[in-house]
């Protein structure tokens, strides 16, 4: 614990940055309190996922800051293809060691692909949130709301800020 705290003040003190090591592959991140990683250009719900709009689909998952909070990913329970997800409602579970979590759809739309590899592999969502461990896609209904997401720095702050206050 210690050295987390020594390196998390280090590395807050140093406004320590990063890049992917797959840089072609993925947007800068930055470097939280809790060395989550916050991907640039991505959309995020104050729920803890995030969102990545590209042409008429948008990408969902939870956030490496999530998922560290959750700790190791058991299960993972998402909605069928060509079901409809509204925001702020629930469409599924992710359950860990530590509890069973709702996940909450940042937009409203039509799902269009389900992550099938979470079915065997949950722990993708651990290793891997923004890459391999991706819940659905979705085809917006409103891309408006995605304008009343965070982008990658207030939910870098909205993080710092949940973190301390606990």
């Amino acid at each position: 614990m210690a050295l987390r705290m020594w390196a998390s003040s280090t590395a807050n003190a140093l406004k320590l940055s990063s890049s992917a090591s797959k840089s072609h592959l993925l947007p800068a991140f930055s470097v939280s309190r809790c060395f989550s990683s916050v991907l640039e250009g991505l959309k995020y719900a104050n729920s803890h996922e995030w969102v990545k709009h590209e042409g008429s689909v948008a990408t969902i998952g939870i956030s490496d800051h999530a998922q560290d909070h959750l700790g190791e990913v058991v299960f993972v329970e998402l909605p069928e293809e060509k079901s409809a997800v509204t925001k702020e409602k629930n469409f599924g579970a992710v359950e860990s060691v530590k509890a069973t979590s709702e996940i909450i759809s940042p937009i409203s739309g039509e799902v269009i692909e389900v992550n099938t590899k979470l079915a065997d592999s949950p722990g993708l969502i651990n290793s891997s949130p923004y890459e391999d461990g991706w819940m659905i896609k979705v085809k917006p209904s409103n891309p408006a709301e995605l304008e009343s997401l965070m982008g990658s720095k207030e939910y870098t702050k909205f993080c710092e800020e949940e973190d301390a206050a606990h």
